[in-house]
């Protein structure tokens, strides 16, 4: 693929805030796109498309991944990132979100935001001036989901018909995305979590509107044998969330059974060859890190979310999956910001 040109591409200058920013087509081609920069990382290929840009990157949560993404994917593609941490910046303290993104947006050609509230990402997009990328709120996760559905389709050739079912606390961001982003794709989704986190009415209403488009289903229950049976993918997620670490003995309490064990791969009834099993990390299998002994220590549990078994497993797609945030991730910045040559799709 040839994709520098002399016209603009139809994603120039644009953010992705949440995946409904983006038309289904849309998401499917920077998906394509993402695996098509990783062939060329693979073959040693340059791919500078932002040379000389400069990136921001804004975190006012603690990050491996989502960091190592952007900034390898930015340094691949040409530009220099530069890392603002919660220590750094004063977004909501001594200096307004407007006033943030005006003087970022003077002096950085695109902005990466890992935080807390969807209006700080939408707020940093409506007044920089240059394209924003949510790397991670509250409510959604669009960067992860690319690299899901990228790692999916690594796996299985195509993901239209497949089924993902997310195990654990429905209301989070990550079940959020995957219930609109997989009613977006053509990609059947299970919510599998107890009845007191299932999923906003409205997100439930976002995906079910896309989900008639694409002809996909959901499920949202909190039976674990109907919600795996048939699946292709069972994906889990930590139980609590960052700023929420008060909510632990609930959480524990009412996720315990829901657990990501082998028992659970089984009750699928698939072959090896069609169920994997995905995690966006850091996953709490083992109390090899002080804080798994701490939760060992409190609560006696050797695992949590995932057992150290299927963790490890061949059923495990985890580390390739962190591996495709920079290569979805680069894909998503060199579509907007790169001034390639990418028709209308």
């Amino acid at each position: 693929m040839d994709y520098k040109g002399k016209e603009t591409s139809v994603f120039q200058g644009r953010s992705l805030l949440a995946e409904k920013d983006y038309t289904p087509e849309e998401l499917e081609y920077l998906i394509d796109f993402g695996l098509h920069l990783k062939a060329l990382k693979k073959k040693g290929i340059p791919h500078h498309y932002l040379e000389g840009k400069n990136i921001a990157l804004l975190f006012e949560k603690n990050s491996t991944r989502t960091r190592s993404a952007f900034t390898t994917a930015a340094i691949d593609l040409g530009a220099h990132p530069e890392f603002l941490g919660s220590n750094d910046i004063q977004l909501g303290s001594k200096e307004s979100v407007e006033d943030t993104g005006r003087v970022l947006g003077s002096m950085f050609d695109g902005i990466e935001f890992r935080g807390f509230s969807q209006k700080t990402v939408e707020g940093l997009a409506k007044f920089s001036g240059v394209p924003v990328w949510n790397g991670l709120t509250d409510e959604w996760h669009p960067t992860q989901m690319l690299a899901d559905f990228m790692t999916m389709k690594e796996t299985f050739g195509d993901i239209k018909g497949k089924t993902l079912t997310f195990v654990g606390d429905g209301r989070n961001n990550m079940a959020n995305s995957f219930l609109v982003t997989g009613s977006m794709l053509g990609v059947n989704i299970h919510i599998v979590a107890p009845k007191e986190l299932f999923p906003e009415q409205s997100v439930i209403d976002t995906a079910q509107a896309y989900a008639d488009k694409s002809g996909s289903k959901f499920m949202i229950t909190d039976n674990i044998e109907e919600g795996v049976k048939g699946t292709n993918v069972i994906y889990t997620d930590v139980w609590v969330s960052m700023g929420e670490e008060s909510q632990w003995d609930e959480r524990i309490k009412l996720l315990k059974p829901y657990q990501v064990n082998m028992d659970m791969i089984k009750k699928t009834g698939q072959p090896d060859d069609q169920i994997i099993f995905m995690h966006c990390l850091p996953a709490f299998h083992d109390t090899n890190t002080k804080y798994g002994q701490d939760i060992k220590a409190k609560y006696g549990l050797n695992e949590m979310e995932v057992t150290d078994e299927v963790f490890r497993s061949k059923y495990a797609r985890q580390f390739e999956e962190a591996e495709n945030r920079m290569h979805s991730i680069k894909a998503i910045m060199a579509a907007t910001l790169g001034n390639l040559f990418i028709p209308k799709v």
